[in-house]
């Protein structure tokens, strides 16, 4: 019989309740201990693990005797300084949510950090964990016969509200480009299995926001913009952002383009949006594309609705807990989601924001 996992929990806002619910759909788990200091998510967040003990800070937390790992899901601009605690009190193994960090001054802490602490870290890239994008990314290694173009379009709903409107400010976030896009560019450097050398991109913002006022300031993130990144590789990626485009019936469309064949990826948006008078929400589809013989191939994708109850992001945080909990379990010899993996997507995002702002290409080579 497998010992119980104990986890501890940083952050449980909306996205740490996902991981609550989520780590209780997986045998032999508990969360053992969680570290909230918003009052009403603390309460959610108790409801959801009623056995967890409730801590009132991170060195408390790290007092918790039996825990086994850690997971991370605070606000963007407190992952580091986190992440340096932790590795000085009571390093454990380690799963921190997207983006990695928010501001460039803190890349030679990480990369110190990526070279001396001492259990495994894995990045949460829940995109890459969707089953049609799961099954994009294993086609397109098959079926596309070496990607050349790839096209990442989200069209989506606003920024939600988060505890004291952190995400609304670019100082918080690192900018929309990183907060919301860092995922799309970690899938970009996976599936073309190849690194950056340069970002250009526009964006601004047109709709969302711009009549909200916080202690007098008004948010001043991005909610649409076009990014296109050349890699090493000789490939090219782009992406394609609207945040005021929830009327969509898919909220992510992917294409891969390689020498025989395009492969796409349809994923709708969180379930609890699609609304009740338009019947059942749109099921997931993969379509392949061959250039000859011409015809192309629909398939379904259908998710677990187990697992679609679970979060926001079609079954996608399970199958990385899953995965997680093998690591932690010593079943898997790394993560498949390395620091170097969560540095370079938030670089990507950087250089796109740093692009927008300026109107010129940033070279990411060297």
């Amino acid at each position: 019989m497998t010992r119980t996992t104990n986890y501890g929990l940083i952050g449980c806002g909306m996205m740490g309740q996902e991981h609550l619910h989520n780590i209780a759909l997986l045998e032999g788990t508990r969360v053992a201990a969680i570290f909230e200091p918003d009052p009403e998510m603390a309460h959610k967040a108790q409801a959801i693990a009623p056995d967890a003990q409730m801590v009132s800070s991170l060195q408390d937390l790290l007092t918790v005797n039996d825990l086994d790992c850690l997971v991370i899901a605070s606000p963007n601009h407190l992952h580091v300084d986190q992440l340096a605690e932790i590795a000085e009190t009571r390093p454990l193994p380690l799963l921190i949510e997207k983006p990695l960090f928010t501001d460039p001054a803190d890349l030679a802490r990480l990369e110190e950090l990526e070279r001396n602490f001492p259990h495994p870290i894995w990045v949460a890239m829940e995109y890459r964990y969707m089953p049609p994008i799961t099954a994009l990314i294993d086609e397109a290694a098959t079926a596309g016969g070496e990607i050349k173009m790839l096209t990442i379009r989200e069209h989506r709903f606003p920024f939600l509200e988060k505890v004291g409107n952190w995400n609304r400010f670019n100082r918080n976030t690192g900018g929309t480009f990183v907060e919301k896009c860092c995922h799309f560019f970690d899938l970009m450097r996976l599936i073309l299995q190849s690194d950056p050398v340069r970002v250009s991109a526009s964006g601004g913002q047109a709709v969302n926001h711009l009549d909200e006022v916080y202690d007098g300031d008004t948010p001043d993130i991005l909610d649409h913009g076009y990014v296109i990144v050349d890699f090493a590789s000789g490939t090219r990626a782009m992406l394609e952002l609207c945040m005021f485009a929830e009327g969509s019936r898919y909220q992510e469309e992917i294409s891969a383009i390689g020498r025989d064949a395009k492969i796409e990826a349809l994923v709708p948006g969180p379930g609890r949006f699609w609304p009740e008078h338009l019947g059942d929400a749109p099921v997931p589809q993969l379509i392949i594309s061959p250039r000859a013989p011409k015809g192309p191939i629909q398939r379904d994708i259908p998710v677990d609705p187990e697992l679609l109850a679970a979060g926001d992001h079609n079954g996608s945080t399970y199958y990385q807990h899953k995965g997680f909990l093998e690591l932690v379990r010593g079943e898997r010899a790394k993560p498949e989601v390395s620091l170097r993996d969560g540095i370079w997507a938030v670089r990507i995002g950087l250089a796109a924001q740093q692009a927008s702002e300026q109107g010129q290409t940033i070279s990411l080579a060297g």
